[in-house]
């Protein structure tokens, strides 16, 4: 079981988190065509290594922050605030 280091209430099991998905991703202005819309909806990168991702401890706080995790280890290097860059 991966354990998940919340900013506001410290290290807990994943069981308590639910995944946002892939962070940081620009969403296209409203005269985007339908593909650019179908891109940015479904279309997502799944490397192998480091990847950036949104939690939120939601059986705690409830709050939503950023990660950086290795897809490969589940080792997670970095955790900052939803309005912090990427590291």
């Amino acid at each position: 079981m991966m354990r998940i280091p919340c900013p506001w209430c410290g290290e807990r099991d994943e069981p308590e988190f639910v995944c946002g998905g892939t962070t940081h991703i620009n969403r296209p202005p409203l005269s985007a065509s339908d593909a650019e819309w179908g891109a940015y909806l479904f279309v997502r990168e799944n490397p192998r290594g480091v990847h950036l991702e949104r939690w939120r401890h939601s059986f705690g706080c409830g709050q939503w922050f950023n990660l950086a995790r290795n897809t490969v280890t589940h080792e997670i290097t970095w955790v900052y605030s939803m309005t912090d860059p990427k590291p």
